[in-house]
């Protein structure tokens, strides 16, 4: 059987992915990255993780020939740079959302992942929800009938204690992934273009951090191979709402509609005026037995991280990602996410971006194929 040694970067909600990697039975060693010595000496006792693998400095950990892979969970600017020095360094590489935060750089990463010919995975928790996959599984089976429309957002107050400070005023769409990718996945396609318009007006301050003064961008994406329009919304500052990351599908036999409230519970119509409540059910039964059990909430190790606090968990969705990254390793393939797929779901939220600043005009999404 494989092994490899993996090492996370960032141990805001990354510890969180500690305790499955080590259970996993294709993971030899965990090691982690973090420039909080304290933090590091705490992860140390608490998962008693080897001397060897614990690091302050990123560069260390790319210099290892007995690191096979990297798990980048830091913040969003950092992303492109590591993500590149990993795969340069003939790592395998996952990384959380987005991919990047430039056009530029996602293509850079798509190039860097042919070159080195080593596995990439953005660790998009959105497309492992247990409430996407149930609707995944609804359109795979035939069960929605032909989807007519896809909707998504994801709405949510970044002014709370706890986030960095880099995403004060951040523009809704420059990081549109969780609104967007369900969407394109569930109508197993990709983007090529979108109209987007900005909403409202941000606070003097906010606005001036990135020249974006809208509270609110809604766009509406042309999808390849496809008469079906997506339309995503999504705000982080000055609107009052709790928060919400969703998706709502619209088939011709049946749709599936995120609840409004959070344990509210989501609805099901499957004809006439009937509307079913309904709880996503859980998805261990996709996973292998070792890391199954951390689907449940109760495994969160930090409810309180802010994350958890507004995301409420991320729907299960850990376990997959570990799931999918190690087994694309082990089989010598590529990823769900791979390279050229999260960079149209990235610059498909950087062009609506784009789009939005000029006023709502078309924007061509670039091909990565």
């Amino acid at each position: 059987m494989k092994k490899i040694t993996v090492v996370i970067v960032g141990m805001g909600f990354g510890k969180e992915f500690i305790p499955i990697y080590q259970k996993h039975p294709n993971i030899k060693s965990v090691g982690v990255c973090t420039r909080n010595p304290e933090t590091l000496r705490e992860l140390k006792e608490k998962f008693n993780l080897d001397d060897d693998l614990l690091f302050t400095d990123f560069n260390e950990v790319i210099k290892r020939d007995d690191v096979d892979a990297i798990h980048v969970v830091t913040p969003v600017p950092e992303h492109a740079k590591m993500t590149l020095a990993s795969l340069n360094a003939h790592k395998h590489t996952a990384c959380t959302i987005p991919m990047a935060m430039t056009v530029a750089d996602c293509q850079a990463i798509v190039e860097a992942k042919k070159r080195v010919n080593k596995v990439y995975m953005m660790m998009e928790t959105a497309l492992y929800t247990r409430e996407f996959l149930y609707g995944l599984k609804l359109a795979d089976t035939g069960k929605l009938g032909k989807i007519q429309f896809v909707r998504g957002s994801h709405i949510q107050d970044m002014s709370m204690e706890g986030w960095a400070e880099y995403w004060k005023g951040y523009p809704p769409m420059l990081n549109g992934t969780h609104a967007i990718s369900p969407l394109l996945r569930i109508n197993n396609t990709i983007a090529e273009s979108v109209v987007c318009h900005g909403s409202g007006q941000l606070s003097a301050d906010l606005a001036a951090r990135y020249n974006s003064p809208f509270a609110v961008e809604t766009a509406t994406f042309k999808l390849k191979d496809s008469n079906v329009v997506a339309e995503a919304t999504r705000s982080l500052f000055d609107v009052v709402r709790q928060y919400r990351e969703s998706y709502d599908v619209y088939g011709d036999k049946m749709s599936f509609e995120w609840e409004q409230l959070q344990d509210e519970q989501h609805v099901i119509f499957d004809g006439g005026e009937n509307a079913v409540r309904m709880e996503a059910p859980d998805t261990d039964d996709l996973l292998i037995p070792e890391i199954a059990d951390f689907t449940k909430r109760e495994r969160i190790d930090d409810p309180n991280h802010v994350s958890f606090l507004q995301g409420a968990g991320h729907g299960g969705s850990h376990p997959h990602l570990v799931q999918e990254f190690v087994a694309a390793i082990v089989e010598g393939r590529d990823s769900a996410v791979d390279a050229a797929l999260a960079a149209n779901y990235t610059c498909a939220g950087i062009c609506a971006h784009e789009s939005a600043m000029q006023g709502g005009i078309r924007v061509a999404i670039p091909s990565f194929d």
